[in-house]
């Protein structure tokens, strides 16, 4: 287990909270974060449902963690202290348990949050960035096509149908039809093609952040729900 001298009341007042109110907070908030200085704690709660045997965290900077604590089982550290991602696995934690980690500097935020059992991801990811919920449509994609590619098929439908007329101007823009160019690299690209086939028609679309992104004139609510997202 990590640990500093300068924990001080940062960590403390972190873990009685969440042991006061326990499942209460378990039960509505996924992630909680705390600042003090330059040192930063979040409490990742697993809502997933299921035991997990870990969890993996990426950050926007490199940061150094000075503190891991679980409540409700244990996951060892694959990997230094320091760095931009971080695996904590091959042990479990209960459904409603939580793991906090601190770290600094504090204005480093995470972008990629999943929690494990083993390899696979499991839940809802935690993602902050356009560039990670690329890596989770490629993922997810790859994924639901080899577990059920009829249902991948149907949400592609029902996003195009979504947003027909959008989709419709722009391909008259782009001169080529996005559905057509689309659904072929979806069937048979690997995740890395459809990530990064993701970032380019992101970038076509001139959005810049992942809130003007999902809050913008394209309807992603059935590709989100078939993926998980």
């Amino acid at each position: 287990m990590l640990r500093t001298k300068n924990v001080g009341w940062l960590f403390a007042a972190t873990a009685v909270i969440v042991m006061l109110v326990g499942s209460a907070a378990v039960a509505t908030e996924p992630i909680q974060s705390y600042v003090v200085g330059d040192t930063a704690a979040w409490v990742f709660n697993n809502l997933t449902g299921v035991d997990v045997t870990g969890i993996h965290v990426e950050f926007d900077r490199a940061v150094t963690m000075t503190y891991k604590f679980e409540i409700g089982g244990y996951f060892p550290a694959l990997g230094p202290a320091t760095g931009t991602t971080f695996n904590y696995n091959g042990g479990s934690l209960v459904s409603g348990g939580c793991l906090i980690l601190q770290w600094q500097p504090a204005d480093a935020q995470p972008t990629l949050v999943m929690w494990m059992n083993g390899a696979h991801p499991v839940g809802k990811p935690y993602f902050t960035t356009i560039d990670r919920l690329g890596y989770l449509f490629g993922q997810g994609i790859v994924y639901l096509r080899q577990a059920n590619p009829a249902a991948l098929q149907a949400a592609f439908g029902q996003f195009f149908a979504d947003n027909a007329a959008y989709f419709t101007q722009l391909s008259q823009t782009l001169g080529m039809s996005l559905q057509d160019s689309l659904l072929p690299i979806i069937m048979s690209a690997p995740a890395e093609g459809i990530q990064n086939f993701f970032n380019t028609i992101i970038g076509m679309l001139g959005v810049t952040d992942l809130q003007g992104l999902l809050g913008g004139a394209v309807n992603f609510s059935s590709l989100m729900t078939a993926l998980g997202l």
